[in-house]
């Protein structure tokens, strides 16, 4: 497969990477990290901007349904830049709810929350649950680890052949809260206690395309979270002087600012093979999507513990960012799957019944 970015895709790049570099600031993300109750972990102002102010929100959503019309490498380009500043905001629930509405929503369904979720209105969360079975329009269950769950306003309850659409403000929903490592994608319980559930008109399609959605955005995050350590380390390398010279001229130093660049490239190719081959519906698609999401959270992991020692001892301060771009990159090791998961899917989509 041939890949470059359209000028168009250069300046929708350019566009996101100048926004959340002047409001995606660290005294921001640590303020909404400070926050509690529904309001932890967002930034409600960074949020109104990204999805208001420069329909950023859109990006990834049908035109014919208020947004953009663009596929996931636009969509791709714009979690890269909020991954590269650990932005506080609720992007993956956005990617997974809009996109499982898209593809299995009824014309209804589309019409009534994509243009909200595209605006910025109504903040989206999702969560895993295969095997369960409405019984009259209603939902019992308990759903574990739902990433900004305290915030949003609709949940999606998407596995296997069914995907249905929640009202979180209404009866019969539960919201606990928790203090997770990453504060800025906060995780919650949600306890469903026959609440009212809204079918969609094709669960499995709408199963898919979150997940897809999902895995897209926490590789293009990872990616972006990568290159700003890299990126980081490297200005701290020129201006940290020990024995009467920068520290980045010592041989041992430049050997892990080369091992991360690497590890970066290669994670690049992956994230924009993946979104590229989703977009033009390629037989490579599934292989490229997990592929993308084991090797870029392994990558992003990599490069801020690397961040963190090779900054000395400020590294390991609580004033200093490396903490920040460190567990985010827990974080996303674990979410939609972890990397032995997704490499077992790997071997199994290349090697069948041998895996």
């Amino acid at each position: 497969m041939e890949f470059a970015f359209t000028d168009e895709q250069v300046m929708i790049a350019d566009t996101v990477r100048g926004f959340f570099a002047e409001h995606a600031s660290s005294e921001r993300t640590r303020a909404a990290m400070a926050a509690s109750g529904t309001a932890a972990g967002i930034d409600r102002a960074l949020w109104s901007s990204f999805a208001s102010e420069l329909g950023l929100a859109g990006v990834g959503l049908p035109e014919d349904h208020g947004g953009a019309g663009l596929g996931m490498v636009e969509f791709a380009l714009v979690a890269e830049a909020a991954g590269s500043k650990v932005a506080a905001i609720p992007l993956l629930g956005l990617a997974m709810v809009g996109r499982g509405i898209a593809a299995g929503g009824s014309d209804a369904q589309k019409s009534q929350w994509l243009p909200r979720l595209a605006g910025g209105e109504v903040m989206a969360a999702a969560a895993w649950a295969d095997g369960l079975r409405a019984n009259d329009g209603r939902l019992s269950t308990t759903l574990n680890f739902v990433p900004h769950g305290g915030a949003a306003d609709l949940l999606l309850v998407y596995g296997g052949d069914d995907a249905w659409l929640v009202d979180l403000k209404g009866d019969g929903v539960a919201v606990t809260t928790h203090v997770t490592m990453d504060q800025t994608r906060p995780l919650a319980t949600i306890v469903l206690d026959g609440a009212a559930v809204e079918p969609l008109a094709d669960g499995r399609a709408a199963t898919m395309a979150a997940l897809a959605a999902g895995w897209i955005c926490l590789s293009a995050e990872a990616l972006g979270g990568a290159q700003e350590t890299l990126d980081r380390t490297v200005a701290y390398s020129r201006e940290r002087v020990q024995f009467g010279r920068a520290i980045g001229s010592f041989q041992a130093y430049k050997h892990r600012l080369a091992d991360m660049m690497v590890e970066i490239e290669q994670a690049r190719s992956a994230v924009y093979w993946a979104a590229c081959a989703l977009d033009e519906g390629s037989e490579e698609a599934t292989l490229a999507l997990h592929a993308a999401k084991s090797f870029c959270a392994d990558t992003y992991h990599m490069c801020a513990g690397n961040m963190i020692q090779l900054h000395g001892g400020i590294g390991f301060t609580w004033e200093h960012d490396a903490h920040l771009f460190f567990k985010r990159a827990r974080s996303i090791l674990t979410l939609l799957g972890d990397g032995q998961w997704h490499r077992e899917q790997v071997a199994r989509l290349i090697m069948g019944a041998a895996a």
